[in-house]
């Protein structure tokens, strides 16, 4: 489904994994879920990238994220590769299994209905292979954030951490997280909310900073036990209320 946009309900379809058949929204369940694809097996930029999201698995299931990958390969080949994956990033010798499981797409029939194709990389037959996908889908089965890597650059799965701590947090409270945010630092809330609004949202007060075009101000505050994110971030946040709303700083 090429053109597939946030906030649209993420394609279900059923495929053979490295963990048996699936059907992707069954898969998931009530959790959140990311799909994340791959050009090839035994590739070694995505040997560490797998290797990588194992590794991170427990911070992923902390934040009740499931993750599945997908690769244009055979189940066959996936098994075989697991085994190079484990072995390269792996330091515990009990590390003998993938904690998620792979898709397997030879006929790249997800890779086209999902837009997932590079066409700048291609195989020894010319066929396109499929670039960088990530793609963040909430329990609502809605598309929250996607991420598109070409084949020679690797993903940064610390980050995608972070989009998944923001995205979880700005889903159950209104407010926004600001460049480069990782929780425990400030945050901001949407120019729709009225000063009024804020402070009785976050009794704890509310810090305006002008600026000099008078189009933004910052304020940050504190969260009191009412209002605080059920993982816990800080009891000290940054939020941009504001009667001069923060449009220029939420773009």
């Amino acid at each position: 489904m090429p053109g597939l946009l946030l906030g649209d309900v993420f394609p279900d379809f059923e495929a053979e994994t490295t963990q048996g058949t699936i059907k992707l929204h069954e898969f998931f369940g009530d959790s959140w879920g990311i799909l994340f694809s791959h050009p090839r097996d035994y590739t070694p930029v995505c040997t560490t990238e797998l290797g990588r999201a194992a590794r991170l698995s427990d911070e992923f299931s902390k934040r009740n994220v499931k993750l599945i990958a997908l690769s244009v390969d055979c189940l066959e080949d996936h098994h075989g590769w697991t085994k190079d994956i484990l072995a390269y990033n792996c330091e515990e010798s009990s590390c003998c299994s993938l904690p998620f499981p792979i898709i397997a797409d030879s006929k790249r029939e997800l890779a086209v209905a999902l837009g997932m194709l590079d066409p700048d990389e291609k195989d020894k037959d010319g066929i396109p292979l499929t670039a960088r996908c990530v793609f963040i889908i909430g329990p609502d089965k809605r598309l929250k954030l996607s991420l598109l890597y070409p084949a020679t650059t690797g993903r940064n799965f610390d980050e995608i951490l972070r989009v998944v701590d923001s995205l979880q947090l700005t889903a159950g409270k209104r407010v926004a997280t600001p460049a480069d945010w990782k929780p425990g630092d400030c945050v901001m809330v949407p120019p729709s909310m009225s000063e009024e609004e804020a402070a009785a949202w976050f009794p704890a007060g509310v810090y305006t900073k002008d600026l000099p075009s008078g189009l933004n101000k910052e304020s940050p505050t504190c969260l009191d036990d009412a209002h605080r994110p059920s993982r816990p971030y800080s009891s000290c946040m940054l939020i941009l209320p504001l009667t001069v709303r923060a449009a220029n700083l939420l773009c």
